[in-house]
């Protein structure tokens, strides 16, 4: 059974390029403009200009970088909204210094025999496009239109992968976590949590209360409140009353408010909830806004892993089109199943058998149960959106385009194993950072380096 999991990408910490990874169109448009001296200057020559640009600034290995990179680096960053640049010389300096790191980063990487694939190539370049909104087609054009060449893109794609890989791999082999630490890090984590280290992740329904509001109405819309905690407490989804009754910005998302330190949710909330257990459902509060009726999700250490997690069980339909204009009819197919299915006129798990392109579809396009984190972030965000028996529009993925049913969800306990592993990784986290910049550092150092700051 295939599954859109999450692939495995570097901390942005340790991404020192601004080119693959992030939003790269309208750059030759959105570079500032200079300012127009007094007196104009007369214009260089294209000869002049492209001597300069091609003059070698410096040589790390006996493999130069030019001018041209320099300067097109440097107006990348300038071009960065609410960028905070040191003076123009520091500036260079600094830009510069940072493509002889990286320069001797991927000279490493290529030295040790890391290869980018034509299959990850293809799959980064589909995330370029679909972090700027636009199918691959279209991305290639929008980069001719801005005079940027496809060749040079997937050249700078392939050494930001090789960049990527080797500071996973050379980190990873710098840090070592001990069930001997994993242990004294549960131990010193276990007591009590200041306030704003506990995090709390409530539900709520609210039902607001219009300004001046007369007696009979606060009245009234408190009896409504109590008689809907009544209902939860009976058993009765508090999702879905939610859904139909909250007044609250998070109804559509049956209440829930998003797990956070305990300091970011009104003091009202924090005192009503301490101490009570997962699941509690508390109320009717009184707030300026109106009443409460709280639900306790999860209340937790923010330094130590969840006890629980929310597992959802979903379906997928997954179309691969290969260009724009088979993309375009893809989404229309797709919306007119959407419309079918919300109409009670088809059923999801015919349409995936038939249509969809994974390797689920014979099962009718089921995933599974999946625990937070195993699918991509753009498939999962939208998946956890969705109430139990409803269909998403269609959305676009690295993978292609999905048409996704939510089918149950459940809450089941954290393992011990699960835990442990939470533990590793945050410890493994904490100290990546030095680890790369350690790492960097020796290799930089052990680098042949010569500048030249006249070319030659």
């Amino acid at each position: 059974m295939t599954k859109p999991h999450r692939p495995r990408f570097a901390s942005a910490r340790f991404l020192g390029l601004t080119l693959a990874l992030a939003p790269v169109l309208g750059l030759a448009q959105g570079l500032p403009a200079a300012t127009a001296p007094a007196v104009a200057a007369p214009a260089a020559s294209p000869a002049a200009v492209a001597r300069d640009l091609n003059r070698v600034v410096a040589l790390v290995n006996s493999e130069p970088i030019t001018a041209r990179e320099l300067r097109t680096r440097i107006e990348r960053i300038q071009a960065a909204p609410g960028a905070n640049l040191p003076p123009a010389a520091e500036l260079e300096r600094q830009v510069l210094e940072a493509l002889i790191v990286e320069r001797t980063q991927i000279q490493w990487a290529r030295a040790s025999g890391i290869r980018i694939d034509a299959a990850s190539l293809a799959d980064a370049e589909a995330t370029v496009a679909r972090q700027n909104g636009v199918t691959v087609a279209q991305l290639h054009q929008r980069l001719q239109a801005d005079g940027l060449s496809l060749s040079g893109f997937r050249s700078n794609l392939e050494n930001e992968l090789l960049l990527q890989r080797v500071r996973e791999r050379e980190v990873a082999a710098r840090v070592r976590i001990s069930e001997i630490e994993i242990d004294a890090y549960l131990r010193q984590h276990g007591s009590a949590a200041a306030l704003a280290q506990t995090a709390l992740h409530l539900a709520q329904i609210v039902l607001a209360l219009p300004e001046g509001a007369d007696a009979a109405t606060v009245a009234e819309r408190q009896t409504q409140a109590a008689d809907l905690l009544r209902r939860a407490r009976a058993g009765e989804d508090f999702a879905a009353l939610a859904r139909q009754h909250s007044d609250g910005p998070e109804r559509a998302a049956g209440g829930q408010m998003g797990l956070r330190s305990a300091d970011r949710y009104p003091t009202l909330f924090v005192e009503a909830v301490r101490g009570q257990p997962r699941g509690a459902l508390l109320g009717p509060l009184r707030s300026g806004a109106g009443f409460h009726v709280l639900q306790v999700l999860e209340q937790r250490n923010l330094n130590l892993p969840p006890t629980h997690q929310t597992q959802t069980r979903a379906r997928h339909i997954l179309l691969r089109p290969t260009h724009a204009a088979e993309e375009a009819a893809a989404l229309q197919r797709m919306a007119e199943w959407r419309a079918r299915l919300v109409a009670g006129t088809a059923r999801f798990e015919d349409l995936a058998r038939e249509h969809s392109q994974d390797g689920s579809a014979p099962q009718g396009g089921d995933l599974g149960w999946a625990s937070p984190g195993q699918f991509v972030a753009e498939f999962e965000q939208t998946m956890n959106r969705l109430a139990p028996g409803e269909v998403s529009a269609p959305l676009r993925s690295r993978f292609g385009l999905h048409l996704i049913e939510v089918q149950q969800r459940r809450e089941v306990e954290t393992s011990a194993l699960e835990r442990r592993n939470w533990v590793r990784a945050r410890l493994r986290e904490q100290r990546s950072e030095q680890a790369y910049e350690d790492w960097a550092r020796e290799l930089r150092a052990r680098a042949y380096v010569e500048l030249r700051p006249n070319g030659g």
